[in-house]
């Protein structure tokens, strides 16, 4: 058995490491390019959400590098994403191909569900085996996580155009080969060497801009388009509400282990929105006021054209801004966005709080001069 699964911005170099070490043989399929989204729009339903699409496309140029099996992680709610597994099984189907699809379900308090699955498909590997794949997998995605919160620190004021970049691919590359913990620590601190190592030159106070939205359209770069890197390079620090490790801990453990890791979040999100609408749309509520406590300049929304949790958060943001007085901007996207358009918008943005920044410090340079002269 071949075993691919979709991309999701990093997330292959831990499951590939995973897998790996259930002694199967991996297909990672190619990077995301405009063949992949051609051929997932080309045999996806027209109205489907653009990360479906790339899924299709993603399986499709794994079938052809030799995959014969799928994993992919399951979802509930009324977020579509539940439905992913079930339209891609008939997509795949009706093109002629013949694999096996392995869906491993949230949980919901039942660890053995989960556990049994993955058994089911690599062999019977004992509880401890799969615990230490699983483990080892999941470090791997700390790894990633810190790479990434470093790189947007770095890009913010690096020297030269593309520096970061080329660190980054290099970073990322030492936390895929590494093949055992101790490697895995070595491999970082060497990866965050690399970034540190990037020129840089002097950037003052940035403006900060929080990332908020549907999950898949944060993490993977070809779909927002980059954004995180469009924005370094106007000079503006970002920060996104999720990680890999936020997104496995919230979608894969937190039922079953019973902790409460956004507690915060969702008692910040309740004055607007106090239950569940699927995906993500009570998060880009709570955590676009926190942001705004957090003295942020401004939050941008990230989602798929017609994705319903963020289409009930976007109807909220307006008051959120309003009574946090933190601006905002909605961007949802489909396989016919384009990065000149995307840059412009962006442009506009970064702009607007620039201006209300200087606009803000001279209210409070006026306001101490009005002071001092009352006190003499």
């Amino acid at each position: 058995m071949k075993v691919t699964f979709p991309h999701m911005g990093t997330l292959w170099v831990a499951a590939k490491a995973i897998l790996e070490d259930l002694d199967l043989e991996v297909v990672v399929p190619p990077r995301p390019t405009t063949r992949t989204m051609n051929l997932g729009v080309k045999h996806s339903p027209e109205f489907a959400c653009l990360p479906l699409k790339l899924c299709v496309g993603n399986y499709l140029e794994a079938f052809e590098r030799g995959a014969d099996a799928i994993v992919m992680a399951g979802g509930i709610g009324p977020c579509r994403f539940g439905y992913y597994a079930q339209v891609e099984r008939e997509i795949l189907n009706d093109l002629g191909y013949s694999y096996r699809m392995i869906v491993l379900e949230p949980p919901k308090g039942h660890l053995s569900d989960l556990v049994n699955e993955i058994k089911g498909f690599t062999g019977q590997r004992s509880l401890r085996r799969i615990y230490q794949a699983a483990l080892f997998g999941y470090r791997k995605l700390g790894a990633l996580d810190a790479i990434e919160r470093r790189t947007n620190q770095v890009r913010v004021d690096e020297a030269a155009r593309g520096g970061t970049g080329h660190a980054v691919q290099k970073a990322t590359a030492l936390i895929d080969r590494a093949a055992s913990m101790d490697d895995l620590k070595t491999a970082l601190a060497r990866g965050l060497e690399v970034l540190d190592q990037v020129p840089r030159k002097e950037s003052g106070d940035p403006l900060k801009i929080g990332l908020v939205g549907e999950v898949y359209m944060l993490l993977e770069p070809y779909v927002n388009l980059d954004i995180e890197r469009q924005l370094g390079e106007m000079g503006v620090l970002v920060e996104r509400h999720v990680y890999l490790t936020d997104w496995v801990r919230s979608h894969l453990t937190a039922d079953f282990l019973r902790f409460d890791h956004e507690r915060e979040m969702r008692q910040a999100a309740k004055p607007y929105l106090g239950h569940w609408v699927g995906g993500h749309g009570v998060e880009t509520i709570g955590n676009s006021v926190l942001y705004a406590r957090r003295g942020f300049d401004g939050v941008i929304q990230v989602a798929p054209l017609t994705c319903m949790p963020e289409i009930v958060a976007r109807s909220l943001l307006p008051v959120v801004s309003q009574d946090h007085g933190i601006p905002f901007l909605s961007l949802f996207l489909d396989e016919h966005a384009g990065e000149a358009g995307l840059r412009t918008r962006l442009e506009a943005f970064v702009d607007l709080l620039e201006r209300r920044r200087e606009q803000r410090r001279r209210r409070a340079s006026t306001l101490s001069l009005e002071v001092a002269g009352h006190s003499r």
